[in-house]
């Protein structure tokens, strides 16, 4: 099975690249999805977030108070680093399980779609890493988009890796400045290439045009 990892810092369009790849028929294992489910709920990791960070960013119900944490997370390197090693280890081990699962179907690809590129679940599951990139200007208007000032979304883009740390742990790097079109097809031309070296075609990735 060829698990490729896609990575990338906020407004990049990491998630809409895997989404473009689930969208050709491969499946797509979502880091960030399974750690809103594991912080949208009183559990085991939210516990061990209140006992470390404080019992403030914990609601009544036990879930994680995500705009408490986000200001503090994205304001504090420290603190985003105590998050993520207390929500990498359940994430990672949700990880394992579904690729496990995969593996027994006989799946022949699926993506794994995270923002923190660790070596431990993420780097050390994939055969092959693409890095998303954009201009600075261009995420912070994406972002602008989302609804976040910008002092928001540049204090959250300097505490995640620069572009060219994220280049540096990838095979590959997709610069996506442009349109939803002209990333789509980037991404179809290399899914068509390092797909078609292992073998494996999917009915939702269209043929290369011919000239």
């Amino acid at each position: 099975m060829f698990v490729l990892g896609i990575t990338g810092g906020i407004g990049t369009g990491k998630s809409v690249v895997a989404s473009i790849c689930r969208a050709a028929g491969i499946p797509v294992i979502d880091a960030d999805a399974i750690a809103h489910e594991l912080t949208d709920r009183a559990s085991d990791t939210t516990a061990r977030i209140g006992e470390v960070l404080g019992t403030d960013l914990i609601d009544e119900n036990g879930a994680l108070m995500r705009n408490k944490m986000a200001d503090l997370a994205f304001t504090d390197k420290r603190a985003l680093d105590t998050l993520s090693s207390i929500i990498h280890e359940d994430v990672i081990a949700a990880v394992d399980c579904r690729l496990e699962e995969m593996e027994k179907m006989k799946i022949k690809a699926v993506v794994l779609d995270a923002p923190i590129p660790i070596e431990r679940g993420f780097i050390d599951n994939t055969d092959q890493i693409w890095a998303i990139r954009a201009d600075d200007d261009i995420r912070l208007e994406r972002l602008r988009r989302r609804g976040m000032s910008d002092s928001d979304a540049l204090r959250r883009m300097r505490v995640q890796m620069s572009p060219d740390q994220y280049k540096e742990l990838a095979h590959f790097e997709i610069t996506n400045n442009g349109s939803f079109l002209e990333l789509e097809d980037k991404v179809h031309k290399l899914l068509r290439q390092e797909l078609g070296l292992r073998g494996i075609s999917l009915p939702g990735i269209p043929e290369s045009p011919i000239d």
